[in-house]
């Protein structure tokens, strides 16, 4: 699992394009051919970096799963990163547009459904993510453009998925994905909308997000792992979508948690922002990496059972029961 950041968006682009930096200015082409261009080759970055961790040949990649909020092309961003990873031309492609911020659990999902139906399947799943189509200039008048411009970022991330029954010995897994589940929450719909138009994809969001994602939390862990037995939510290693510092606050509050809870996330969210579907695998790769540093037993902070949440438009809840694997000792 590996992560990558990057931000095209230099002075010399918002000088040679002005009307990226006014509020209300059309500039919708322009942003698309960056995100067109630069969408493909940060997830290949990312997938890159992946598939050296992983190990093994890209020929024994059998399905692709590429994520990204807009950069709307035909032929698409997992069409590009096929031809530029060598992938065999029959490979099986899934191309998901403008899912937002919850589809970091989508594309989980998805690869969990594709390894275990198809025996050997190896899914390389890639999440893709600049702010090209957002950026621009503030407004007083809408908070939420403020807000964007606060919180967003650039990321990409790669994860490879297989099936337990036919893992390789030479492969290492960093976590198992267990169950997912997909919940709208009630009467949510317009607590975060997004807009495509001439001035970009615009963002609304009510101040009621927090308390929408903080309220509905404990009942997701409810229908997650109650088929496990498990009702302690602090017994488990945390990876929620950090939208913002007051959906991880209301996060901490409604499922009961202990501060280092969702150090992974804060950290995450600080040193990276929202990079929308990419955060939580930026998320997993700290916590992993932080687990091996400290000397824990697990990938997931020594402890076995976890949780990654993703949210957005609907709002919609994607939960992922995930089970560590054991870190060896030398």
């Amino acid at each position: 699992m590996i992560k990558k950041r990057y931000m095209d968006l230099t002075e010399d682009i918002l000088k040679a394009n002005p009307n990226m930096c006014v509020y209300s200015a059309p500039s919708l082409d322009v942003r698309h051919h960056l995100k067109i261009k630069e969408i493909p080759k940060l997830g290949e970055r990312a997938a890159v970096k992946a598939i050296q961790e992983w190990g093994q040949p890209v020929s024994k990649i059998t399905h692709v799963i590429f994520s990204s909020t807009s950069g709307v092309h035909m032929p698409g961003a997992d069409f590009q990163i096929t031809k530029s990873l060598g992938l065999n031309p029959s490979v099986k492609r899934v191309m998901l547009y403008h899912q937002g911020c919850y589809a970091g659990g989508t594309v989980l999902r998805i690869a969990k459904d594709l390894a275990e139906n198809n025996p050997g399947a190896r899914v390389l799943v890639v999440c893709s993510e600049t702010t090209h189509t957002t950026f621009r200039g503030p407004s007083e008048d809408d908070m939420a453009c403020l807000v964007e411009q606060a919180l967003f970022g650039d990321g990409a991330a790669a994860v490879i998925i297989g099936a337990d029954n036919g893992l390789l010995s030479s492969e290492a897994p960093l976590f198992r994905v267990v169950s997912t589940l997909e919940t709208i929450i009630p009467d949510s719909e317009e607590a975060i909308q997004g807009h495509l138009r001439e001035i970009g994809l615009t963002l609304q969001l009510t101040p009621k997000l927090p308390n929408l994602v903080g309220g509905n939390i404990e009942k997701c862990l409810e229908d997650a792992f109650s088929p496990l037995g498990v009702s302690d939510w602090n017994s488990l290693f945390w990876a929620p979508h950090p939208g913002g510092a007051a959906i991880l606050r209301e996060i901490e509050g409604g499922a009961k948690l202990e501060k280092e809870k969702l150090r992974a996330a804060w950290h995450v969210l600080e040193e990276y922002g929202n990079m929308s579907s990419a955060t939580v695998f930026f998320i997993l790769d700290e916590m992993r990496k932080k687990s091996t540093q400290e000397r824990k037993s697990t990938t997931g902070e020594g402890l076995k059972w976890g949780v990654l949440f993703g949210f957005g438009p609907g709002v919609t809840v994607e939960t992922v029961v995930l089970q560590s694997v054991p870190i060896k000792t030398e």
